[in-house]
């Protein structure tokens, strides 16, 4: 597999995303439902955003990992989230550290939507290659 980023514009190095990754000759791809903070056991959270989005990248995680795949080729990353700005001033040093830490640059795009499934206030929804 190859991976090529793309970002024409010089303020897309401050957005941890690119504005398009093409992919040539994947062996496979994954396309991961939203995912958010619910345990083992079904139980969606009442934590507070940020606790939530740990959660939520934790059930990230295992989810590529377990689908035999890599976090570090997602190539897309949606985030939903019930409020934008409290993604914004709560979130960014979890979310940073996440994408860093797998080195990712991917396209995202950041929707901020009435609500989510009973308590969640942050979804992630990811598509992975190899």
């Amino acid at each position: 597999m190859q991976k090529t980023s793309f970002d024409p514009w010089s303020w897309g190095k401050d957005t941890n995303s690119v504005q398009a990754v093409e992919v040539k000759q994947p062996e496979g791809t994954l396309y991961c439902s939203g995912q958010v903070a619910i345990d083992a056991n079904g139980i969606p959270s009442s934590a507070d955003m940020r606790n939530q989005l740990i959660q939520t990248i934790a059930n990230l995680e295992q989810l590529v990992s377990e689908s035999g795949y890599e976090c570090k080729n997602i190539v897309r990353l949606n985030v939903y989230t019930t409020s934008t700005q409290e993604f914004f001033t709560t979130c960014m040093d979890v979310y940073v550290p996440f994408i860093q830490k797998y080195e990712l640059q991917q396209s995202t795009t950041l929707l901020e939507v009435k609500g989510l499934f009973a308590t969640l206030t942050v979804e992630l929804e990811a598509t992975v290659v190899k």
